[in-house]
């Protein structure tokens, strides 16, 4: 068949979503045009949309290389080396992208995602700006400009935007919650009975949960926890439907930590690098607060919610599996040499990282990996947020986490959580053992309670002098990518403390296995 009618029939297959297709047709094109960029193009979207990332990869390296002005073609590449969590690489594509001068809304949208992925807000919000003024008439396009104007604290602009968003598609579920938690909801002011008014033509699954969820955010602003916690259980019940999550996966991932962390293991060259302060603990626990308050000090960045350390020990481990971590993954990466690893990862800090002397890297997760960072990374400061297992439980049961990462799965039932705060304990138990000093833990109650005692233990630690901007940690401009993006724009509140017990016997169960597996509450 002539090479441009199949060329015509890839771009309408990719265009109707058909990426199978798509991919099919541009391998057999690229047979007889094998210098034509835009087969490269189309071959590397459809298997990025099939998550053949390594694939995606070369095809679109290709297609920028021959059509070095297209910045849909950069844009792309970026997107795709963010899914590889290359995110300096992806920087590098997107500024490639922006060098060309996009105009078109699309790729203005897909470089403000990437940007953001990287931590790159303040330039996100830009592009997202561009793209909603290029496409008004996108409700997508309105909701990712919010999101970076939510990120960035300009609360009453992403509510515009917002309200933009669902004046185009009512039924924005993403655009409901967002709007419930940007602000705490009064009786005179909230949005219950339009949200009210979609659930009879909610569809079941995701369009359901966020309805719920918007509507059980908004019942408990207004104190009324049992209908709160009604909503709640249904809309995390809806967003489960498919994931098929079971505890012992996550069981045999932490028993796997354990098995290969009965000593931090002798680095021949590790890092010497003293900038990175990791800060993890369990999500929602108070690690964004802690992060806020140590990149308050002058010589202290916030490097944002990296995933770098975990992609670069699934590469150095070899492993083949599909989750970043997983037994295979601890496994292997135990019997790696990690002489690299601790270098490899604080360039894939740059260029975000290297102004100021220290970095947090506050990733909740990283709890994970916390005996792999103290071997390559000797000098890093590492530090714990701990919070009351029930609070730090109904957080998590509360929040809904990014759908597309399984490291949440555990969250969308109420006893799963709580059993994984077990696991998550237990672990730090063993952590604290082996590492002993090198780890701080920080209780985010005695944060509240006694904030300046608190704070000076911990710059101590880290090895910062004191600086009173720490106190002061809500002045802080740096934009916020977390759950926690309202609250730690203003100052230090009891408001979240013993939260639990509001919800009375509703959270009876979740307690029952908390303390039967012997966690003092």
């Amino acid at each position: 068949m002539d090479p441009a009618v199949l060329y015509a029939e890839a771009v309408s297959a990719l265009n109707r979503n058909e990426f199978p297709r798509a991919f099919e047709l541009a391998a057999q094109v690229v047979r007889t045009a094998p210098n034509h960029g835009g087969v490269h193009f189309i071959g590397g979207v459809a298997a990025l949309q099939m998550d053949r990332v390594p694939q995606a990869l070369a095809l679109l390296q290709r297609a920028c290389a021959l059509s070095p002005g297209r910045a849909d073609y950069h844009a792309q590449r970026a997107r795709a080396l963010a899914a590889a969590r290359m995110f300096r690489e992806a920087i590098e594509a997107a500024d490639a992208a922006i060098a060309a001068q996009p105009s078109d809304p699309l790729t203005l949208d897909t470089l403000g995602v990437v940007l953001t992925q990287a931590n790159d807000h303040a330039r996100a919000s830009q592009l997202f700006c561009r793209a909603v003024e290029a496409a008004p008439d996108v409700a997508t396009f309105h909701f990712n400009h919010a999101t970076a104007l939510m990120f960035a604290g300009e609360l009453d602009a992403a509510e515009r935007e917002y309200e933009a968003c669902l004046a185009l598609d009512p039924g924005y579920g993403r655009a409901h919650l967002a709007l419930a938690q940007l602000r705490t909801q009064t009786p005179e002011s909230n949005h219950l009975d339009r949200l009210r008014g979609l659930l009879p033509t909610a569809v079941p699954g995701e369009p359901s949960m966020y309805l719920h969820l918007s509507i059980a955010k908004e019942e408990e602003d207004l104190r009324r926890y049992p209908q709160a916690f009604e909503h709640l259980v249904v809309g995390k019940r809806e967003g489960a439907r498919g994931r098929a999550y079971r505890c012992e996966r996550d069981e045999r991932l932490f028993a796997a930590l354990h098995r290969a962390f009965e000593t931090i293991p002798r680095v021949a060259s590790p890092s010497d690098s003293a900038e990175p302060i990791f800060v993890f603990g369990m999500p929602r626990s108070g690690t964004t607060l802690v992060d806020r308050i140590l990149s308050s000090h002058p010589e202290v960045h916030s490097a944002g919610e990296l995933q770098n350390f975990g992609a670069l020990l699934k590469r150095l481990s070899g492993s083949r599996t599909r989750e970043l971590i997983d037994p295979d993954t601890v496994d292997a990466a135990g019997r790696a040499d990690l002489s690299s690893l601790g270098e490899a990862y604080i360039a894939s800090t740059r260029p975000g990282t290297g102004v100021t002397p220290r970095f947090v890297d506050k990733l909740p997760h990283n709890f994970l990996y916390a005996g792999f960072i103290a071997a390559a990374l000797p000098n890093a400061r590492l530090v714990a947020v701990r919070r009351h297992p029930m609070d730090v439980c109904l957080s998590n049961f509360r929040q809904l986490f990014a759908l597309s990462s399984p490291y949440y799965d555990y969250s969308f039932d109420p006893l799963d959580t709580a059993r994984y705060y077990v696991l998550f304990d237990r672990l730090m138990r063993h952590w604290r053992a082996l590492l002993g000093e090198r780890l701080l833990e920080v209780q985010y109650e005695q944060l509240v309670d006694a904030q300046e005692s608190t704070t000076r233990a911990l710059l101590a630690h880290c090895g910062l002098g004191w600086n009173d901007a720490c106190l002061a940690f809500e002045k802080n401009e740096a934009p916020v990518a977390t759950a926690s993006v309202v609250q730690v724009r203003s100052p230090m509140f009891r408001t979240s403390l013993e939260r639990w017990k509001r919800y009375g016997d509703a959270l009876a169960p979740m307690r029952r296995v908390l303390e039967d597996s012997g966690i003092p509450l």
